[in-house]
């Protein structure tokens, strides 16, 4: 059950059923605005994780995102301020959290979609994810923009950097070696591998220290 389908067409949130059980459900959707989170993609998110953590609805979260929106009109709206409510909202959420990287996972927003940073219980990928700081083509444009210049096929040589930039460090099995991922599955075994966590994490009890209440970026 969708909510809010028409706000922020760029990221999805709802309620859905696993195992019996209700689930909280964000995932970007890459058909609106490549999926990258802006300043409404953020605000919808992070109040939809506060009311699944308020009434104990864990939280499943489907990774496709490339990174924030860029732009003059993102950045003077607050951007880095709304997206950091996203990032607070996962941060403070104790219900189970559990993410699956589908597709591209790149850069901070990564992080604002519930990394391990963000306290994630279950993180898993799909085995053609990438996850990195950002994508291979631009990647290779910093990292070596000169020698594309000198090549003599500058396109051929741009995608044979790509592609060994993409196996050397945006492959999930990289991330999985370095501990930001708990598993690697394929697509038919999501359904079977959230459904287990699930049942592992249905007496998760996480301890908080005792104060009033965090500071929530506003």
């Amino acid at each position: 059950m969708r909510i809010q389908e028409h706000f922020a067409p760029n990221i999805i949130v709802g309620f859905g059923r696993l195992t019996g059980r209700t689930i909280g459900i964000i995932a970007n959707q890459p058909l609106q605005r490549a999926g990258t989170l802006d300043i409404d993609a953020s605000d919808k998110s992070a109040r939809f994780i506060r009311f699944c953590n308020a009434f104990n609805i864990p939280l499943v979260t489907f990774v496709d995102v490339p990174g924030f929106m860029p732009g003059v009109k993102q950045e003077y709206g607050g951007i880095i301020r709304h997206g950091a409510k996203m990032l607070f909202a996962y941060a403070a959420a104790t219900v189970p959290k559990m993410t699956v990287v589908v597709r591209k996972a790149y850069g901070g927003a990564f992080l604002a979609m519930c990394s391990k940073d963000m306290g994630a219980d279950r993180i898993c990928s799909w085995p053609g994810a990438e996850i990195a700081v950002m994508g291979a083509e631009g990647a290779v444009n910093v990292l070596y923009g000169q020698q594309i210049a000198e090549a003599a096929d500058p396109a051929a040589e741009k995608s044979r950097l790509a592609a060994e930039y993409r196996e050397a460090f945006a492959s999930p099995y990289v991330a999985a070696g370095r501990g930001y991922l708990d598993d690697i599955i394929e697509p038919a075994d999501t359904r079977a591998y959230l459904a287990g966590a699930l049942e592992v994490l249905r007496a998760k009890r996480e301890q908080r220290p005792q104060k009033k209440h965090g500071l929530i970026p506003l």
